[in-house]
């Protein structure tokens, strides 16, 4: 099949364009892993802060996300509890936002003195989870 072949019966909602469209965030996001933190910012590669990061990572897959943690708790879909969690939705924290990569774990631009990293998603209490795709 050509490059320009859609497949009409797994567009965005399926199952299958859902799962494929998760790992290729995952995928992206990590691939930024050890950058650097920089407060208030959106640059994946210079530097950016916790929802600087997760919306530059989504901009890639054409989705705008706010610049803020606190907003990024009111996109998407609610999902309930961590068991529930899909790669790709946010993990939003009191002033934090992160990405769920799968296995309980999140990419997120932590801080400072950690940059981009990988660190358990229950590391701090959890107030909502969000299914964005």
């Amino acid at each position: 099949t050509s490059g320009s072949y859609q497949d009409t019966q797994n567009g965005p909602g399926s199952a299958v364009y859902d799962s494929a469209v998760r790992t290729a965030i995952v995928a992206y996001a990590k691939q930024f892993l050890g950058n650097p933190y920089v407060y208030g910012g959106t640059s994946l590669t210079n530097g950016a802060d916790c929802s600087g990061f997760v919306m530059s990572v989504y901009a890639n897959f054409g989705v705008s996300l706010p610049h803020s943690s606190a907003s990024d708790r009111s996109q998407g879909a609610a999902v309930d509890g961590l068991e529930n969690a899909q790669p790709g939705d946010l993990i939003c924290y009191s002033g934090h936002v992160a990405l769920y990569i799968g296995n309980g774990q999140i990419v997120h631009a932590s801080n400072k003195k950690t940059g981009i990293i990988v660190s358990r998603a229950d590391y701090r209490k959890i107030l909502a989870i969000r299914r964005i795709f």
